[in-house]
């Protein structure tokens, strides 16, 4: 028997490959299947089953995509009306020779969440594997907040009894496959650990700590996660089913004239260089996520209708973007700046600007007349901020854009300068014109041994 890992960068997402007696398994497939094709051919494999093991917020589930290509069977959780696939309930078992997976009912993150139990009774008929989806990571618990305020007590405690009632009985000795690792935003912190087992996290896990029913909910209730607007179009995706591609979409080289028209009608500009080179000059009215960030940021700023174009210094990296762009549901990539940003500014094209400043110089000015941001989570604002700062993350920036001035300049502060840049551009976007990112930003500020207030 094989058990792989296929992790997603930026997303942290974690689907699993199964694969036994010419059989395959495949939980939770993003929406680029080449890897699972590669990995069945590859092993001399058929995929026969696919399982979801909820509605994912996060990203555009493959299984669609795999079934069109595999002719595989879709499974998911009862407690949800699916428009595609076939309900599993608890206790239902699939076995080929000596190997089962058996379904564990496990709400609590979503209502029709599931756990997959795989066991080779050649060996033993104890867990050998848990695949959990987002009910169980490493050093953290899913999320209870999807559903609104006034279902987390009962989330919560759905999801206490799923992982001590169904999960942990399991044994010590189980290895716990969860589908996300460290970033990812379906935890507050999970650990940066791609396998972890019940014993472990019993022994690690500071929520498996909070035994009594009723302390568990509380502690989850008292959790502060942001949610990105486009998790509702995940959701969407998710339980109906989104558009079958059969290959990723072609990127189309775009000549600076053609950019700026289509610019000009309304198309999103994602510049994904670093936040120095896009400062120093970008197409106007460009956003920039540096390409590192877009797995996390483009739910937060992109829409569904606009066409994309991407903007880099040499093209570089473009498959890289377009996988992550079409895993979020954005199929409406079109193509890329031909040249990257130095065909712009060769064709004498305008070109927008970005102040920045080093920490020192923010210390220097610290008491003049502008608005300081401060773009980070507010976890991280917990820890310690610059006296004078207004807090805004920076996802949430679209949706409170009112409350930043527009008659005094602007100076943002983040963790290191990435994601205050974003902001800045966002601003910019949208007509302000006074705006500042700070390079180093927090990190480089307590390095310098500056003051940071705690509350």
């Amino acid at each position: 028997m094989i058990v792989k890992q296929i992790k997603s960068e930026g997303i942290a997402h974690h689907s699993y490959f199964i694969g036994a007696s010419g059989r395959a398994v495949v939980v939770d497939p993003r929406r680029d299947v080449d890897v699972y094709l590669r990995l069945a051919e590859s092993s001399g494999l058929n995929i026969t089953y696919i399982f979801e093991t909820h509605r994912n917020e996060d990203y555009v589930i493959g299984s669609l995509e795999l079934a069109d290509a595999t002719g595989a069977g879709i499974f998911h959780g009862k407690n949800l009306d699916f428009s595609y696939g076939t309900p599993v309930s608890e206790g239902d078992k699939f076995q080929w020779e000596n190997v089962e997976l058996e379904v564990l009912e496990t709400p609590g993150h979503t209502p029709e969440s599931i756990s997959l139990v795989l066991r080779d009774l050649s060996v033993s008929k104890d867990a050998q594997m848990v695949f959990t989806g987002d009910v169980l990571f490493a050093g953290e618990t899913g999320r209870i907040d999807l559903y609104g305020t006034d279902k987390q007590r009962e989330m919560g405690g759905l999801l206490h009894d799923s992982i001590f009632n169904k999960i942990l009985p399991l044994g010590d000795q189980t290895v716990l496959c969860p589908a996300h690792g460290a970033g990812s935003v379906c935890g507050a912190d999970i650990r940066e650990q791609d396998y972890t087992t019940i014993g472990y996290e019993k022994k690690t896990n500071p929520q498996l700590q909070c035994t009594i029913k009723e302390e568990f909910i509380g502690m989850k209730v008292d959790e502060k996660l942001y949610t990105p607007p486009y998790f509702k179009k995940m959701e969407f995706y998710n339980q109906n089913g989104a558009p079958v591609l059969g290959r990723l979409p072609y990127l189309e080289p775009i000549p600076p004239k053609i950019l700026k028209k289509m610019k000009n009608n309304g198309a999103c500009i994602l510049d994904v260089r670093k936040p120095t080179s896009f400062a120093g000059g970008h197409v106007p009215g460009s956003l920039n996520i540096w390409r590192e960030g877009v797995p996390a940021f483009a739910g937060w700023f992109l829409n569904y209708e606009d066409p994309i174009i991407v903007v880099d210094d040499h093209d570089y990296g473009l498959e890289e973007i377009r996988q992550t762009l079409i895993r979020l549901g954005f199929d409406n990539i079109h193509g890329y700046l031909a040249g990257g940003f130095p065909s712009w500014y060769l064709h004498a094209e305008e070109i927008d600007t970005i102040n920045l400043w080093s920490v020192h110089q923010l210390k220097e000015k610290l008491n003049g007349d502008f608005f300081l941001m401060d773009v980070r989570k507010i976890d991280d604002r917990r820890e310690g901020y610059i006296e004078g700062s207004h807090h805004i993350y920076v996802g949430e920036v679209p949706g409170m854009i009112g409350e930043i001035p527009r008659n005094l300049p602007v100076v943002v502060y983040c963790d290191s300068g990435y994601k205050s840049t974003t902001a800045c551009s966002y601003l910019q976007k949208n007509g302000y014109t006074n705006l500042t990112s700070i390079l180093g930003s927090m990190t480089a500020w307590k390095k310098a041994g500056y003051p940071v207030v705690n509350d």
